[in-house]
């Protein structure tokens, strides 16, 4: 295994650099450890199909050892099996389960949507969160869920079907542009933003990191801004919506967020979730409610990962109002 040194060395410069301006060099050592750590195996029941109790029955029967997850009851950390070992299992291919990392888990989790409710899944592909929320959901309601890229949306659909998610439809289409298709029509809108993946980066892999740079990073901050605009506007005014990125930097997504509460009529809200290796974000001068969102730094269990939660404001709707009782007292006045 690499030392914290060598994985130092190999990753890219400039992300080394970006990190050191973040935080503490022990805090960047911990951040280049969980780079270096070979990660267990995360999955989910799919309460759609199976239920925990089962499923935990069933490891043990196996000698699967497992551990539960404090902050998510349907979730389980695998210590003694690989993906590939359990994607054997016939519980997988009957869609029982689902394999997803832990922090993935946490966006539909802070989204809470309801039995009945319109939900908008923006940038779906593979699915884990979007059959995730139809099972948070008792798969009653309705979930639009869309995916650029045809080979993913494929997946996608897919990964429903297996699922038994049957409150999603799955669309091929450019996020930027749903909003407008949709305009104030969902409840709830999660927006699991694409980006750099730096909370992903495997030391030990080249191949995790070997596409980062600074102006990649830049190019999707300026999509995750079109993103956010078109979820806002697909959104009811007091809908809430979740952003998130399993990146680290600042430009992805605090940058992200002060773009949003300086252009949009959103408030940021607490995220009230126990995890350990979570952090607040970072405040600026002009947005001291920025540190409600959180940062998952990488670990043994983590991925890197970023999310906040957002409501959106009903300011218009009380303009109108006061507008029209402004206009009501004129014309009372002139009978009068």
């Amino acid at each position: 295994m690499l030392s914290i040194q060598e994985a130092r060395e190999k990753l890219p410069e400039k992300f080394m650099e970006n990190m050191y301006e973040m935080f503490s060099p022990g805090t960047v050592d911990k951040i280049v450890a969980g780079m270096i750590s070979d990660r267990y195996t995360t999955l989910r029941v799919n309460t759609i199909k199976y239920n925990i109790q089962y499923l935990m029955k069933y490891f043990k029967e196996s000698n699967i050892k497992f551990e539960r997850v404090p902050w998510y009851n349907d979730a389980l950390i695998i210590k003694n099996a690989k993906e590939k070992e359990i994607q054997k299992l016939d519980i997988y291919e009957k869609g029982y389960i689902y394999l997803q990392s832990l922090p993935s888990m946490i966006p539909p989790i802070i989204l809470e949507p309801k039995e009945e409710e319109k939900v908008l899944d923006l940038t779906a592909a593979p699915g884990s969160k979007t059959t995730q929320i139809a099972a948070l959901m008792n798969n009653k309601g309705y979930i639009l869920a869309n995916e650029l890229d045809k080979i993913r949306c494929e997946r996608l659909k897919y990964n429903v079907n297996t699922q038994r998610a049957t409150i999603v439809e799955v669309v091929n289409g450019r996020g930027e542009l749903l909003g407008r298709e949709h305009e104030n029509y969902f409840d709830k809108v999660l927006l699991d933003a694409p980006c750099s993946g730096e909370g992903r980066f495997d030391a030990t892999s080249s191949i995790t990191y070997k596409n980062w740079s600074e102006k990649t990073v830049r190019d999707l901050a300026k999509l995750q801004k079109k993103l956010f605009k078109s979820a806002y506007t697909a959104l009811k005014q007091g809908g809430i919506m979740v952003y998130s990125t399993c990146t680290l930097n600042k430009e992805e997504n605090e940058m992200v967020l002060e773009w949003a509460l300086q252009n949009l009529n959103v408030k940021l809200l607490d995220i009230n979730i126990e995890i350990k290796d979570k952090i607040p974000a970072f405040n600026n001068e002009v947005n001291s409610s920025i540190n409600k969102a959180i940062r998952i730094l990488p670990s043994k269990t983590m991925e890197g990962f970023f999310v906040a939660k957002f409501v959106k404001g009903c300011q218009r709707g009380r303009r109108i109002l006061t507008h029209l009782t402004y206009v009501n007292i004129k014309i009372l006045l002139i009978f009068y």
